[in-house]
């Protein structure tokens, strides 16, 4: 029998950070840019690497790269580039780096253009895994199937996140806009 993830933190008594993680924030919608930015730059930084790893040096990605200030990052020049190749309390990989300056530079033109990266993603919905994984491959660096699978899923935009006998799954329905339920 396959292991859903809901199963993975009940069975494995992960009550560290992966509790808290699925608890409050996997799967629950999100409307403020810079924190789905923030979602997609730990998303990439995933890639390669376990989920606890980046949940434990969270708060330094949050340090390092200005609370993920979309505007901020847009900016970073190469000399903060290379801050960020020495800072230890992140994953220093010059592409995922890289990937997050372009990606904030993608979604301020999308803001300019959609009014937020919000919009953007409630307008494209809903898509299939599919569909999302081609639309963020031609927008931004560093996106692929899993990438955009856990992103979208842990920000609301593709169910699985829980399980329907997880008691967080109603809490996440609860929340999620009126859009969620269309298909």
């Amino acid at each position: 029998m396959a292991t859903t993830y809901c199963d993975f933190v009940s069975n494995d008594g992960k009550d560290t950070v992966h509790r808290h993680y699925h608890d409050t924030e996997y799967g629950f919608p999100i409307a403020d840019d810079n924190l789905l930015f923030a979602r997609l730059v730990l998303e990439i930084n995933q890639a390669g690497l376990s989920w606890e790893t980046i949940l434990k040096k969270k708060e330094n990605f949050f340090s390092a790269f200005d609370d993920f200030n979309i505007e901020k990052v847009s900016r970073y020049s190469a000399k903060k580039k290379e801050k960020l190749m020495q800072d230890a309390g992140i994953i220093r990989n010059r592409l995922k780096i890289e990937a997050a300056v372009h990606n904030a530079k993608c979604i301020k033109a999308i803001q300019q253009s959609e009014g937020s990266f919000r919009n953007w993603l409630d307008k494209h919905h809903p898509k299939t895994k599919d569909e999302w994984v081609k639309l963020f491959k031609t927008t931004f660096r560093f996106t692929g199937g899993e990438i955009v699978n856990e992103f979208l899923m842990s920000t609301g935009y593709l169910p699985g996140a829980h399980t329907k006998k997880c008691p967080v799954y109603q809490k996440v329905l609860k929340q999620k806009p009126k859009w969620a339920g269309r298909k």
